[in-house]
């Protein structure tokens, strides 16, 4: 009976030593090629070089090594065709029973902050990958293993019952494209970056698990959460989980639209969301002042919310949270003393998060829809707001122009058809997702109650009609900001002359869907 060989090539060499030892515990001989030869060689580890293999020398820096026949065809070769084991004899060409590669770190090197674009290149493996397809399409006589974490598992079989089992080689083979299809998906989409490509004609995306959900949007549907390959640094995705329950598939999106509205502040700023809508947003000089003017906005909907600042908490701040019933604490840090009051609530998840970070590129959205995906860039745009037009023949005044400015950061967050109502450090009144603008603003209007004085208020998109205007008007409202462009504008500055109000036109919509 031939011996069984296994070829090893390994760039992450943590706990190869050991696997190599296992295997020629278990009569394996080992196959090797550079740094994992030397490697094991020191380790007191036999070893076979490739170039005994193939009779052929490494060349070209290395990029050709394993390009062979002999190993190849030690891979390939089906031990069940008469055909295929007579051409490996003829051809002097042994079988290759077992391979363990990984891959030349082309996600960790383009991930330095001045690689170059001859270092990315030249951390494109060809070889390996090429290994461990083959040896995964001929799972059937072959185990490939790809990842560290199934060594263990592999010597466990070898040790109990002389061979891995088919269930496990073909297990460990899905694993191998797997790998595979995202570390080309990383190269596909670094090199379609460079060449400046804008819609390539295939879209080629890679996601590591980061945990699996207990379930989904309701307790019948199975969920997990994926994190992009390329970690975004100012995402829930990787937010550091201090404390609490495990997280929902609800507070993940809850909290992501939370974070995404706290990137457009740079003061003070508390963010409370319900349902991935703002329920209230607090700006001042300090944070735990911010945090009141978000309780205050509206401290009915707040509970149950997810909380996030952009500010530490601290001990006085804790002890307000404490009070109220949240889902989660989103901050750049917590001090010890706050996070031991927080703390004492069990299931309440506090999480930090590096703030420093939240003006770095974005990645694009991407949105399932049945049968395909939606991809989109990010709704970033920054707008400067003396390039708002006044249409109305009222001015604002300076505190008007900065409710304005304020009203229009947080209407782009909220589901449309969006009304924000607020003043300059506060949203007093949100009315969100309606199916008519009109509706939206009664309910932003009743919900602000007693806070309508001095209240501006902004719409996400134009207004087809000008009863959203009048129903403004009628309480109270001065001060309008809105992207005009409807057919009927002039009906609406017409509307807003009557009752006072400045209106001012923004040329740019802010859809939330």
């Amino acid at each position: 009976m031939t011996k069984k060989r296994a070829l090893i090539s390994v760039s992450d060499k943590a706990g190869i030593v050991d696997f190599a030892a296992g295997l020629i515990k278990a009569g394996i001989e080992i196959i090797s090629t550079g740094g994992t030869k030397k490697a094991l060689d020191q380790a007191g580890i036999p070893t076979i070089s490739i170039e005994e293999v193939t009779d052929f020398p490494e060349m070209m820096d290395g990029r050709v090594k394993t390009l062979h026949p002999k190993i190849h065809g030690g891979l390939l070769g089906r031990r069940d065709l008469d055909s295929h084991l007579k051409a490996m004899t003829e051809h002097d060409i042994l079988p290759i029973d077992y391979v363990c590669v990984n891959l030349y770190p082309f996600k960790e090197t383009i991930l330095k902050p001045a690689v170059t674009e001859e270092e990315a290149i030249e951390n494109i493996d060809i070889g390996g990958p090429s290994m461990l397809r083959s040896a995964a399409k001929n799972f059937q006589s072959v185990t490939v293993v790809v990842d560290p974490s199934d060594y263990s598992k592999v010597l466990a079989e070898l040790a109990e019952q002389g061979a891995t089992s088919l269930t496990t080689r073909k297990k460990l083979a899905a694993k191998v494209f797997r790998h595979t299809a995202a570390y080309d998906a990383l190269i596909a989409n670094y090199l379609t970056e460079q060449a400046e490509e804008k819609e390539p004609e295939l879209l080629t995306l890679a996601y590591e698990l980061k945990q699996p959900l207990r379930y989904g949007e309701n307790s019948h549907q199975k969920a997990a959460f994926y994190q992009e390959a390329l970690p975004v640094a100012f995402s829930i995705a990787n937010a550091v989980q201090l404390h609490g329950k495990e997280l929902s598939y609800n507070n993940i999106k809850d909290a992501d639209a939370a974070i995404r509205i706290s990137r457009e502040f740079d003061q003070p700023t508390v963010v409370a969301v319900k349902h991935m809508n703002p329920c209230g947003i607090g700006t001042a000089d300090a944070i735990e002042t911010a945090y009141q003017a978000a309780y205050e906005a509206d401290p009915v909907s707040i509970f149950g919310g997810i909380i996030v600042l952009n500010r530490e908490v601290d001990l006085p701040l804790a002890e307000k949270m404490h009070q109220l019933f949240l889902e989660m604490i989103i901050a750049p840090g917590f001090t010890p003393a706050a996070f031991d009051r927080l703390a004492t609530k069990k299931n309440l998840r506090l999480m930090t998060l590096d703030f420093s970070k939240k003006d770095q590129a974005t990645a694009d959205e991407k949105v399932s829809v049945l049968g395909g995906l939606l991809i989109q860039n990010q709704d970033i745009l920054l707008e400067e707001n003396q390039n708002w037009q006044v249409v109305t023949k009222r001015q604002p005044t300076k505190e008007e122009l900065n409710a304005l400015t304020f009203a229009w950061k947080a209407v782009k967050h909220v589901k449309s058809n969006a009304i924000v109502l607020a003043n300059e450090h506060q949203t007093v009144g949100i009315g969100a997702g309606q199916m008519n603008r009109v509706g939206s603003v009664e309910i932003a209007v009743q919900q602000a109650k007693d806070k309508l004085k001095g209240a501006v208020l902004a719409s996400d998109a134009f207004f087809p009609m000008s009863d959203s205007v009048e129903y403004a008007g009628k309480h109270g409202i001065k001060a309008i900001i809105q992207p005009g462009g409807s057919i009927k504008d002039q009906e609406s500055i017409e509307m807003a002359d009557k009752y006072g109000i400045t209106m001012l036109f923004t040329d740019v919509r802010h859809f939330r869907h």
